[in-house]
């Protein structure tokens, strides 16, 4: 027979609600609820337990932040490339050009945004591909962390 020590304490409206909430959800007393947090709360092992789980967050968060970093370096320098590229070559056009070039550019433009759309939902990058153009060895599932 397990001996137990009656303690009488006073909880918040807002956390009684929330303690009387979670013990029905799981079905079981109040009491075993607040002695499993105690227990967990007390425990020597808890500290360290939250800190490997914080720990291992933080570190996909730090994956995730680099991926993201890669990515927007990519597309900062794809897109400064281009606008010197097309700047540097680009004649500008006579007036007699111009208006079937607008007709022609709203044309391609078009194109280009059914081209992105189609690429989006297939769900690859630009800056995958340019990944994989760089270290062709690599293969596409490690550069993602598993992610398509």
């Amino acid at each position: 027979m397990i001996v137990r020590t009656k303690h009488t304490f006073r909880l918040p409206p807002d956390l009684a609600g929330r303690l009387a909430d979670y013990a029905n959800r799981k079905r079981v007393s109040q009491a075993v609820v607040v002695e499993a947090a105690l227990a967990s709360h007390l425990s020597a092992d808890g500290a360290d337990r939250l800190e490997a789980a914080l720990a291992k967050r933080l570190d996909r968060m730090s994956r995730q932040i680099e991926r993201l970093e890669r990515h927007i370096t990519i597309s900062n320098e794809t897109m400064a490339l281009f606008v010197r590229f097309w700047l540097t070559t680009t004649p500008p056009l006579p007036d007699s050009a111009k208006t079937t070039a607008q007709a022609k550019g709203r044309e391609r433009y078009e194109g280009f945004v059914e081209a992105l759309g189609r690429r989006i939902a297939k769900g690859r990058s630009f800056a995958d591909d340019v990944i994989k153009d760089i270290d062709p060895a690599m293969p596409f599932a490690s550069q993602n962390d598993g992610e398509p």
